[in-house]
């Protein structure tokens, strides 16, 4: 049933793409993830670019442009921005920081108007919010050094501005000191295929042995620091030359947020040869400390694992299989004896497949959990191998949704499939599938819907545009509804699975138990979470706190052990269920295994308390909380599914063994 609840045409779609994949890469060189490679040549221009403000206190994204920064020559130009990056509210503009490739300067950007009322107030409160400014140049973002406990940190962006303690006053960041570093560069000529920066890239090496040269960009560090500045600078033009600075923290000589105050905005720039060649550039941003952590959380899963497992092993090899040695010895009028004396789940030989209350809903949820557990397994595989680098804002959410979206024929097939085995007919399918089309991107659209009037009334770049509601609901109805139903009809082809044993008409009574069932069903989801909870933390710090995740073996190390636990637990569970006569095992399966999200929920709700403690604003924690929710459901669906599919092959192995007259 395995292979029947997954359409077969989307696994060999995907082994056919990943061929070609791969066998293209093979014959053109190697394959770049990210952005392919610029080369400039000395006084070469390069501006950087600017993100959206954020903030760990708030997590409420805003405009570079909302506070009163030095505008380019040319006016204020959006980039071209992916679906991803979109939904995670960046704003990508480009800004008048100018570079000249080996050139060291000290330039003088402009000078403010008079600071009103409102700007110093928006100021102050981004300053005491923790903003940073998110600078990106040849797609790397700015990375600061700070001193923290005694410890040199590492952070992408710098603050708008500083308060020293027991001051109530504010102080600008208004000059800069980058650093670049680049390596110098001297190879065959090369053919270059891409998308754009923030597309992908592959270099094929031709025959001709004129050599090209120049530098690569492959390191961008910014040292941020308040200068107060005379009258004089008023007069100068953008781009003139100017002295270079003196970072002082004597507080006369720091720029002050007041009223009608004019602040002027400087930078200075020193080209540095680097021997780190371009593809390893991205090594000091990924550098993921703890990798003994994840050693342990692995060790860890596997320890609950072989538990689980030898649990299992006992249940089939000593339990389930000595007594139906026992029974299919015996002769019939000895098996008749003995049904009379029989005890456990062989009482329940009747009921064991008679149809679940809301059996449509547990049909939805299946075929639902289907397509999140693909789209989240072949996500993760593509991410380990590289495919979705961080170089590529954006391109993990936007895979993720076109995942999603394309996996709805193997949602529909499955749900629709699993209908017809309850069901013994195919009438209805339409809306099984269409509820598993509508179900869980409801929920996220629901969610998303609430979350984005708060955001519109924060005026946050966070708040989804109308026109992008536009493409999500134009990818909903008209490619994933139809592929589900596609998939749904497909469904309706094949012949469904037969259950081994007959329903009896009336049902058997369940008998009284001395503790409610579901408690033992909640208690069941602590193993798969204490196979989770340690990778949890990590994601959960890259998400809410800007630090880059990029673990992606780990994770999907993680992700297969978490599927092999959650059928353990699903199946012993349904296993200790049948014993006690209790045939509605069902929904218990689905959330025995699925129970892990309440705990990564309740995980996540800690975190907030005791991670996120200077999250500020009750606005920020319902945004928190908001996408926690999504995330759990998510898990609720995927994981229950997995353990759903391995219980109800559990029990379909184990009647069919039976012998019944």
């Amino acid at each position: 049933m395995a292979m029947s609840l997954i359409s077969r045409g989307t696994y060999s779609y995907w082994l056919l793409f990943t061929y070609t994949i791969f066998s293209s890469h093979l014959c053109n060189g190697f394959y770049l993830p990210g952005s392919y490679m610029h080369t400039y040549s000395t006084h070469d221009e390069i501006f950087a670019k600017v993100n959206s403000l954020t903030s760990i206190e708030t997590e409420l994204p805003f405009s570079y442009y909302s506070l009163p920064y030095c505008t380019p020559p040319g006016g204020i130009k959006k980039s071209a921005e992916n679906l991803g990056e979109l939904l995670m509210g960046d704003q990508i503009d480009n800004s008048p920081y100018r570079f000249r490739m080996n050139i060291n300067e000290s330039i003088f950007l402009c000078t403010t108007h008079p600071l009103t009322e409102h700007e110093v107030k928006l100021l102050k409160q981004r300053t005491r919010d923790l903003y940073q400014v998110n600078m990106i140049l040849d797609n790397l973002p700015a990375m600061r050094f700070a001193n923290q406990n005694g410890n040199k940190v590492q952070w992408t962006g710098f603050p708008i501005g500083y308060t020293p303690p027991n001051s109530d006053n504010d102080y600008i960041i208004n000059h800069l000191k980058f650093k670049v570093y680049v390596h110098e560069y001297e190879g065959t000529s090369a053919q270059i295929f891409g998308t754009g920066e923030e597309g992908m890239g592959v270099i094929s090496s031709t025959n001709d042995e004129k050599k090209a040269s120049g530098y690569e960009i492959v390191g961008f560090e910014v040292f941020p620091c308040s200068v107060k500045y005379d009258e004089k600078m008023s007069k100068l033009h953008q781009y003139d030359d100017v002295a270079s600075m003196d970072c002082s923290m004597e507080i006369e000589k720091l720029q002050v947020i007041r009223e009608q105050e004019r602040v002027s905005f400087t930078y200075e720039v020193e080209f540095i040869k680097s021997d780190i060649k371009w593809p390893s550039r991205w090594d000091a941003y990924l550098k993921m400390e703890g990798s003994r952590v994840h050693w342990f959380s692995i060790l860890n899963s596997l320890m609950v694992i072989v538990f689980l497992a030898g649990i299992v092993f006992v249940i089939f090899l000593r339990t389930v299989r000595r007594d139906l040695t026992r029974y299919e010895d015996l002769d019939k009028e000895s098996q008749a004896q003995m049904n009379e004396e029989l005890s456990g789940w062989k009482l329940v030989v009747g009921d064991v497949f008679r149809e679940p209350t809301n059996s449509k809903l547990l049909c939805v949820m299946i075929g639902t959990g289907i397509q999140i557990t693909g789209m989240a397994f072949v996500t993760i595989v593509f991410a380990a191998l590289g495919f979705m680098s961080p170089a590529s804002r954006g391109m993990l959410l936007t895979g993720m949704i076109v995942l999603y979206v394309f996996l709805g024929t193997g949602a529909g097939y499955s749900g629709v499939y699993l209908w017809r085995v309850v069901k013994s007919t195919s009438d209805g399918w339409q809306g099984v599938s269409w509820s598993i089309s509508c179900f869980f991107p409801g929920i996220v659209f629901t969610i998303l819907t609430i979350l984005n009037f708060i955001l519109w009334g924060s005026n946050s770049t966070g708040a989804i545009p109308i026109s992008l509601y536009f493409i999500l609901f134009s990818l909903w109805f008209c490619t994933s509804v139809p592929l589900t139903l596609l998939g749904g009809y497909l469904a309706t082809r094949p012949n469904p699975l037969t259950y081994p044993v007959r329903t009896n008409q009336i049902a058997r009574e369940i008998p009284e138990r001395k503790y409610p069932s579901w408690l033992l069903v909640l208690g069941a989801g602590t193993l798969p979470f204490g196979t989770l909870f340690i990778e949890l933390f990590f994601i959960l710090s890259s998400i809410w706190l800007g630090r880059f995740y990029y673990v992606f073996g780990f994770l999907l190390v993680v992700l297969l052990l978490l599927v092999v636990v959650c059928a353990e637990v699903a199946v012993v569970l349904t296993y200790m269920h049948l014993c006690v006569e209790d045939w509605g095992w069902w929904w218990k399966a689905f959330f025995a295994s699925g129970s892990v999200s309440v705990y990564v929920f309740l995980y996540s709700i800690n975190y907030l308390v005791f991670e996120l403690q200077s999250l500020s604003g009750p606005v920020s924690a319902i945004l928190y909380l908001g996408y926690s929710l999504i995330i759990a459901v998510a898990i609720l669906l995927s994981t229950g599914t997995v353990g759903f599919v391995a219980s109800f092959y559990f029990v379909h192995y184990l009647f069919s063994s039976v012998k019944i007259d």
